[in-house]
């Protein structure tokens, strides 16, 4: 048998579900990779203690006839934002460092419900504060391409695990691009939903305005497989939508057989063709267009004048919620506490834990966001930043009248090297500039590898963006993409990771 880690989660299921395989076959050769490799990418944060037993368990069940779900059997990595009952949940915090949730996340019960097999918690920079997973409390995960590069953030540990072979499918969140700009930098697949799509119940707020969870696998149909167990109404989320959702699988699979792109009108976002943008990206960008065009796709420019200010408007709306958000680690109800010598007041007890729990990147967001908040300045600046967000909002509606997509870069370089951003918060930031203004819409957005920049042998992402409620137009498209890739290229990006671990 060939080695069943390199197989994607589509392959996998349909393995266990005509007995080819059992799941504690595959969970083991998952934990096997993981074991080999993890001390040199450092994906995982915790593992499962239980998940051969929970193999077992499938597999037991479908000795006895019962009726499973697609992905029955099927391994899968957790990003560590997501509460989870039997495994420590910090979102990369020391401040929540050993914390065993009283309960379970609705995305993770729903993943349980669907018998899918947890390997564990992906690493993940502190409360998803962070853009190359630098900023994690414990270590720093590697990028598998290149064990000198970053895999992106916040969550790079979910994308890693993907891209190394240690998982097929894993859970990630969203706040900014913390999907989409690891799934650019490891060649994965990457899905932002419409905001209120998955519930947000038992995720570790940051943002909550901006906050979504989504999948991250290594071809759009896995992405459509997870998608499609994950969505759907929670009562137990205010933010969740009543709306049914189309199903995704399928879309991705009537994509895959499309003859071309012909009727897809496609919009490229001005704004994001910026001069920071790395030449082997706009090359890589430029010619899937001219693919797109060639099969037949209507592509036009899309004049977005807002998206100018986007960073500058979300890096004043996170820090203001998260700075609303993070005030419950205050040492008095649950995780780290810090007594100081003497006899401390609670203020004391209160400012000694945050120093030590909270890291540098977590300690400046929450400052920022503290003062863009204060009597005096709220309207200035939060209140502004959300003007600004309605008129970014108001940018899609009238884009999403002439196009069916837009389309953009997932990120405006290839993984850049460990360190070189950590000391400039600023530079960090703007590589987020094709990412936000989809989080500020509360529209969905994919990473889709287009290829690999000539200057570095490195992934590159193509992001597409549907309107609010459309996720399935990423998955039919997203998915007729990928087969056009594969046949230019004669593979996946995936399929050419160098022997790096």
């Amino acid at each position: 048998m060939s080695d069943i880690t390199r197989w994607s989660a589509s392959q996998l299921a349909h393995a266990l579900a005509s007995t080819e395989l059992s799941s504690v076959e595959a969970t083991q050769a998952h934990l096997d990779r993981i074991d080999a490799t993890d001390h040199l990418v450092g994906s995982f944060l915790a593992r499962a203690e239980d998940a051969l037993a929970t193999a077992r368990g499938v597999d037991k069940k479908r000795a006895a006839g019962e009726k499973l779900s697609a992905l029955a059997g099927v391994p899968i990595a957790i990003k560590d934002v997501l509460c989870t009952s039997d495994m420590v949940t910090t979102a990369g915090s020391r401040i929540l460092e050993g914390w065993l949730p009283p309960y379970d996340a609705t995305v993770v019960a729903k993943l349980r419900a669907a018998d899918t097999v947890f390997l564990g918690k992906t690493n993940m920079d502190e409360f998803a504060m962070g853009s190359s997973t630098e900023h994690s409390g414990y270590h720093v995960t590697k990028n598998p391409w290149d064990l000198t590069r970053a895999p992106g953030g916040s969550g790079g540990g979910s994308a890693a695990a993907v891209a190394a072979f240690q998982a097929p499918l894993a859970i990630g969140s969203d706040t900014g691009g913390s999907i989409r700009q690891p799934a650019a930098f490891t060649g994965t697949v990457g899905v932002k939903p419409t905001y209120g799509g998955v519930s947000r119940y038992g995720v570790i707020a940051l943002a909550s305005s901006l906050d979504q969870v989504g999948p991250v696998t290594r071809t759009v149909r896995d992405t459509a497989l997870l998608h499609d167990v994950i969505a759907g109404h929670d009562p137990q989320d205010s933010t969740s939508i009543p709306t049914p959702w189309a199903h995704m699988t399928a879309e991705a699979d009537e994509g895959a057989n499309l003859a071309d792109l012909s009727g897809l009108r496609v919009g490229v976002v001005k704004q994001l063709q910026t001069e920071g943008i790395q030449a082997g990206v706009k090359q890589r960008f430029d010619e899937a267009v001219a693919l797109m065009t060639a099969q037949g796709a209507e592509v036009v420019e899309i004049d977005a004048p807002h998206f100018e200010y986007a960073v500058a408007a979300y890096y004043l709306i996170l820090p203001a919620e998260a700075s609303s958000n993070l005030a419950k680690f205050d040492s008095v109800r649950f995780g780290l506490r810090v007594t100081p010598e003497g006899n401390p007041t609670v203020e004391d007890v209160m400012s000694a834990t945050r120093d030590r729990g909270f890291g540098d990147e977590v300690k400046r967001r929450i400052i920022l966001g503290t003062y863009a908040l204060s009597a005096g300045y709220y309207d200035a600046y939060y209140g502004s930043a959300q003007k600004v967000r309605t008129l970014i909002q108001q940018d899609f509606t009238s884009a999403f009248a002439r196009v069916d997509l837009l389309i953009s870069p997932s990120a405006p370089t290839t993984a850049f090297p460990l360190g070189e951003k950590l000391d400039d918060p600023l530079a960090m930031w703007a590589g987020d500039l094709t990412t936000i203004p989809v989080n500020l819409a509360g529209i969905p957005g994919m990473s889709l590898p287009m290829g690999l920049a000539p200057e570095d042998g490195l992934p590159v992402g193509l992001q597409l963006m549907a309107p609010a409620y459309e996720d399935h137009r990423l998955y039919r498209w997203g998915s007729a993409l990928e087969r056009l890739f594969r046949e230019r290229d004669g593979s996946l990006v995936y399929e050419n990771l160098p022997e790096v671990v």
